[in-house]
């Protein structure tokens, strides 16, 4: 009995024991199981958080935030400086990334960066000393426009219609509220009883690059009109001093855009405009009628010198109650710096090369020598 009652102890030992193997395994099996699935789990996660890193934080961002990286900064200031900036997500990333790609020699500086650039662009930035993003399309507008046809300029690069365009750089809701945010460009001048349109010569002819694939029409003009608002601060001081106004100055530069040819010297036609005020003069320049009839004409008419117009430089005295197309540079610089001459006539033989005159006589000695 003693014996029977040992061996029943021994196989109930026994009989626990396995018990408590296939416990701990099924336990060990599951703490495995939890650990993989975690880790997987993890991985994942890590995995998605540092792709996203390397993207731009947003893409959608067009706020430009001023970042200044000081002299003698490494990667690890720099990198954190960025993220304290909220250009990168994480600084860890940017800096392994940055040594991955075996970049250095980032210069210091104050950057104007935005949310929207790639890690490679912001790497460039760093590295030129100016601001580098690559546009997802660009929009040309050359010298010498009316806003009809930069309207057909944005139909061409844009989902956008020319008719579209027209529709809202002519609404009045939204002139008023360009005024409240360009106060220094858009004066009460540009609603003159006689103005055609607004907005007319003050979209500034240049290249305009976009960073989303489709910005909206309101933000492709205010592009444009802050482009403007800023070239036109750099002369503030010389109008204010001349007590003139920035409407006067691109009326009077729109002018000489539409008279200029490639060999033109916009100095010398300015000096005959104002050597025409001076002596009250009307300035008779035929681009003013063009603009006066609403269509464009290989050859003006006498006819059309007639035309009962405010725009109509051959009829009414003075500059035309506003701009006939945007102004480039050189135009409005002449303006400002005109030559100084006697001249009062000039015209432009079949060559487009221009010939001056100080003498109505001479004038008429010049169109039978070069036109006829």
């Amino acid at each position: 009995m003693g014996n029977e009652s040992k061996k029943e102890i021994m196989f109930n030992r026994m009989k626990n024991k396995k018990k408590e193997v296939k416990l701990v395994r099924r336990i060990v099996f599951t703490i495995t199981l939890f650990l993989l699935i975690v880790g997987g789990i993890g991985g994942y996660v890590s995995y998605n958080y540092v792709k996203s890193a390397l993207k731009p934080l947003d893409p959608n961002s067009d706020k430009v935030v001023n970042v200044q990286i000081p002299i003698g900064s490494g990667l690890e200031s720099i990198s954190s400086t960025l993220e304290k900036n909220g250009i990168i997500k994480n600084a860890k990333i940017f800096k392994y990334y940055a040594k991955f790609k075996n970049e250095s020699d980032f210069q210091a500086g104050d950057y104007n960066l935005t949310k929207s650039m790639t890690l490679d662009e912001i790497i460039k930035s760093l590295k030129t000393g100016k601001v580098y993003r690559k546009p997802l399309f660009s929009i040309t507008i050359p010298e010498g426009l009316t806003l009809e046809q930069i309207g057909a300029v944005v139909e061409k690069k844009t989902t956008y219609t020319a008719a579209e365009f027209l529709a809202l750089v002519t609404n009045d809701a939204f002139v008023d509220r360009m005024m409240v945010k360009y106060p220094n460009l858009l004066t009460e001048e540009i609603k003159g009883e006689n103005v055609r349109h607004a907005l007319e010569g003050y979209l500034f002819p240049a290249t305009y690059p976009f960073y989303e694939e489709k910005p909206s029409l309101e933000k492709i003009v205010e592009t444009m009109l802050t482009n403007t608002d800023k070239t036109m601060s750099n002369y503030s001081e010389i109008l204010h001093s001349e007590e003139k106004s920035v409407h006067w100055l691109l009326t009077f530069s729109s002018l000489l855009e539409e008279e200029a040819t490639a060999q033109t010297d916009r100095a010398l036609i300015a000096s005959v405009f104002y050597n025409r005020l001076k002596d009250k003069m009307p300035l008779q320049t035929d681009p003013t009628v063009l603009y006066a009839l609403g269509n464009h004409k290989e050859r003006v008419l006498f006819e059309d010198l007639e035309v009962d117009n405010p725009y109509n430089t051959y009829k009414f005295q003075g500059l035309p109650p506003g701009p006939i197309a945007n102004a480039g540079k050189s135009s409005i610089e002449a303006v400002l710096d005109p030559s100084k001459t006697d001249y009062l006539y000039f015209l432009a033989d079949k060559t487009g090369e221009n010939h001056f005159s100080k003498t109505y006589e001479e004038h008429l000695k010049n169109v039978d020598k070069y036109l006829k």
